[in-house]
């Protein structure tokens, strides 16, 4: 496999945990959690792996600016942000409000990852979802006319670069569970959210490079499973390329649920609001309102209703990669909702 250049701020190898009171209480499988939520830069997250690659690529093109885009409380923009303020480069986001044609966030507060946002130095751009990228491109002329140097960071890092950090987190994991106490041996699946598809299609193809021999779940945040399917088999297959590697992902690889959608997109329902609350309660661990707990929602759904039986073993292992975003539990709004259903 090709050598890329990389950074090195993120905080490696993130660790790998059971879960044992979680894995009680639901009755099924054993569970596990890697824990991408400890990266380390400004709160952490999976976004922060891609990062490396990514501002690599910008510094080698000379770059003064990053640029990226998200929704108002992206956890992308977050570390992207940080990871501007660590290595000296301005940063503007261009940030998504929540109402279509609104090109204010007065409804939003200045909380959770907006704050974080702010207080990392990032300059705000406000566009709405049908203007994004137009006024993406609209800011990286700006700034080219002007001698900032920009570089575009892609939407979630979800390029072949940012999708090779998840490559090689395969590799990191599959070397922690040859060696780690903590599991005996490699779990049966990997479960974690997925949206804008680096993460998966990263360690799909981790897989078949390393040799994993588990089934990888993404569970759809926002997306029906076809679409994410198209997109995760289309960038495994360009990173395959980017990196040297002769193989082919096709749509049939990639495994989606999109049976937990609920409302939309950061609109927490009964069930994230139980795996927030089982997660916190039996693991003192935290999960974000908007994709851990979207995912985990799915995932308690699934062992209840026996779905991971249906491999014909009862000693099942799950390992839940977290992929962070604990900043949006102290989303105003989100604490509201919290506070309305109460604390049990």
């Amino acid at each position: 496999m090709k050598d890329l250049p990389r950074l090195s701020f993120a905080l490696l190898p993130t660790p790998i945990e059971h879960l044992p009171r979680l894995s009680s209480v639901l009755g099924g499988p054993q569970i596990y959690v890697k824990r991408d939520d400890q990266t380390g830069l400004a709160f952490g997250g999976n976004k922060t792996r891609k990062l490396e690659f990514l501002v690599a690529d910008a510094q080698a093109q000379g770059a003064k600016t990053l640029i990226t885009a998200g929704a108002i409380q992206s956890n992308h923009c977050r570390q992207t942000a940080a990871a501007a303020a660590k290595l000296g480069f301005d940063c503007i986001l261009v940030l998504t409000t929540p109402s279509p044609g609104k090109k204010s966030p007065n409804d939003e507060g200045l909380s959770g990852n907006l704050f974080l946002d702010k207080l990392l130095g990032a300059e705000i751009t406000w566009s709405d979802k049908q203007n994004r990228e137009k006024d993406l491109e609209k800011t990286y002329i700006k700034l080219r006319d002007e001698g900032k140097r920009p570089y575009i960071i892609p939407y979630g890092g979800s390029n072949p670069l940012g999708a090779s950090a998840y490559v090689l987190a395969i590799k990191e994991f599959i070397e922690q569970s040859k060696s780690n106490e903590v599991m005996e041996k490699q779990p049966d699946w990997i479960v974690f959210p997925t949206s804008s598809g680096g993460t998966q299609a990263g360690l799909i193809l981790g897989a078949q490079i390393f040799g994993y021999k588990g089934r990888i779940l993404g569970i759809s945040v926002d997306e029906p499973a076809d679409v994410l399917k198209n997109r995760v088999s289309s960038l495994a297959n360009h990173t395959a390329e980017h990196l040297d590697e002769q193989l082919k992902i096709n749509k049939e690889d990639v495994l989606v649920n999109d049976e937990f959608l609920g409302k939309g997109y950061g609109i927490p329902g009964k069930a994230e609001i139980e795996a927030i609350r089982l997660f916190a309660n039996y693991e003192g661990l935290l999960l974000d309102p908007v994709y851990t707990a979207r995912a985990a929602g799915g995932l308690i759904s699934l062992i209840r209703n026996d779905f991971f039986k249906s491999i014909g073993r009862e000693d099942i292992s799950i390992l839940f990669w977290h992929t962070g975003g604990t900043p949006a539990l102290l989303i105003d709004k989100y604490m509201e909702l919290f506070n309305a259903t109460g604390s049990n």
